[in-house]
């Protein structure tokens, strides 16, 4: 409880100088239901304005190397190491967001393939027509899954990558026979106003979860809004509009 009043004054104070102040967030797109939550509350209490560029964490790194500029970066802690390194984030203050598990998703109309077990998901994936996800991070570790299930040379043939998860989601809509795909659950839940539906996560003996975390950035142009920001990410009020959208 000393915690939850301690964070709750701080945003207080910080909001009231951010109030009327523009931020802009460079983030993962595996968080987006929760973040765009999140971004809502805050814009509530604060007033401060929120901007919000989603991108592969990939393609975050591209844009820190050539020079773009923002008060706040939400990604995983690998790349948030790297980019402190680099000078370019803020080392403290740094906020722990949540894990992302990855799921599988079919057409809306589809029949759902049996995922209950790695074994089963290798049974499936050999017998479907298309295979696809990501070059995120959560694609580089299907990859690595397919790998160990022993089937990457049979699959490979059918297996296409598309470098975030609209582009997998478009695909499997589109399909016309047995496709599967896999993307962030959060992802998958948000998208299936558009033709498709989350069959479930990954077995829980092949599961990979992706954290994620915010800080500052150093290129920060309202610095006091990025703290006053962080801050709200930290407190309760936030954490639920993460778990409410899939983010553990």
């Amino acid at each position: 409880m000393k915690s939850f009043v301690i964070a709750t004054c701080v945003v207080a104070a910080w909001s009231a100088s951010a109030a009327a102040a523009e931020i802009k967030v460079l983030s993962a797109g595996a968080v987006e239901p929760g973040l765009v939550r999140a971004v809502e509350a805050f814009k509530r209490t604060s007033g401060t304005e929120v901007k919000i560029q989603f991108n592969t964490a990939p393609q975050l790194a591209k844009k820190l190397a050539d020079g773009e500029s923002a008060d706040v970066l939400v990604a995983p802690p690998a790349l948030l190491d790297e980019q402190t390194k680099a000078g370019k984030v803020v080392a403290d203050g740094r906020v722990a967001l949540g894990r992302v598990g990855a799921g599988v998703l079919v057409r809306t109309n589809a029949t759902a393939p049996d995922i209950t077990t790695s074994e089963a998901l290798k049974q499936a994936l050999l017998s479907a027509d298309s295979i696809v996800y990501n070059t995120a991070s959560s694609g580089q570790y299907i990859a690595k899954m397919i790998e160990k299930l022993g089937i990457a040379g049979e699959v490979k043939a059918k297996t296409t990558l598309y470098p975030d998860a609209n582009a997998v989601v478009e695909h499997v809509a589109k399909g016309k026979g047995n496709e599967i795909g896999f993307s962030p659950i959060p992802e998958i839940k948000q998208s299936e106003h558009k033709g498709v539906k989350l069959v479930g996560p990954l077995p829980a003996d092949i599961q990979n979860y992706t954290s994620y975390g915010a800080a500052a950035l150093s290129s920060a142009a309202s610095k006091d809004a990025a703290k006053a920001f962080l801050a709200f990410l930290a407190t309760p009020e936030a954490k639920q509009a993460f778990v409410s959208a899939g983010i553990e």
